[in-house]
C-alpha cells in the first residue's frame, strides 16, 4: 500500500473509529485490587477437576463464559447470599443483585476485598475481567453499563456461584 495523504487518512479515521468504539463500548477501566490479608487458596489442578463440576471448572480455572440464560441463578430472588464456588467466600449479597436482560446474574456492587479485577486478554477487544481473591476464580467481566451509583454492571458466570440463603 503506497503512502498517500488518502491512505493516512483512512487509516486515521480507522483508528480514531476504533478509540471511539472502545470507550463507548462499557468496558471499565476500575481497578479493584482485593483484600490482600486474604491468602490465596493453592490448589493443584488435579485437586479443582476433583472439587469442581466440570461447568464450573471450565469457568472458574480456565476463564470460561457459560451459555446466556443457562443458569438458574438468573431468577433467583430470595435474600441471602452468593458465594464462590470453588473456595465458599462470600461475593455477592442478594440486595445487590439485579436484571439487567443480559442473561448472565448481575450485580451492581459487591463485597468490599473479596473480588479483584485484571485485564482479560482472551476477548477481543480486552475487557475487566475479575476474580475471586481466595481460590483465583474467573468470575465474570465488570462493565459500565450498572445502574447508578456507581454505574457498574458485575456480570458473572452462575456456574462460578452458588447461592446460600438467608
Amino acid at each position: 500500500m503506497p503512502i498517500s495523504r488518502r491512505n493516512i487518512l483512512l487509516l486515521v479515521a480507522g483508528f480514531s473509529a476504533f478509540l471511539f468504539i472502545q470507550v463507548k463500548s462499557g468496558k471499565s477501566r476500575r481497578l479493584y485490587p482485593g483484600d490482600n490479608s486474604i491468602s490465596q487458596l493453592n490448589l493443584s489442578d488435579h485437586e479443582w477437576k476433583q472439587r469442581l463440576d466440570d461447568n464450573a471448572y471450565q469457568v472458574l480455572r480456565l476463564g470460561q463464559t457459560e451459555n446466556r440464560y443457562s443458569s438458574p441463578l438468573n431468577k433467583e430472588t430470595r435474600q441471602g447470599r452468593y458465594h464462590c464456588k470453588a473456595c465458599n467466600l462470600p461475593l455477592f449479597e442478594s440486595h445487590m443483585k439485579y436484571d439487567s436482560h443480559t442473561g448472565w446474574p448481575s450485580f451492581k456492587d459487591h463485597i468490599f476485598g473479596h473480588l479483584s479485577t485484571y485485564t482479560d486478554l482472551k476477548s477481543f477487544p480486552p475487557a475487566r475481567a475479575y476474580r475471586c481473591v481466595l481460590c483465583g476464580g474467573h468470575q465474570g467481566h465488570l462493565l459500565m453499563d450498572g445502574p447508578l451509583p456507581y454505574g457498574e454492571r458485575w456480570c458473572n458466570n452462575g456456574a462460578a456461584l452458588i447461592f446460600i440463603p438467608a
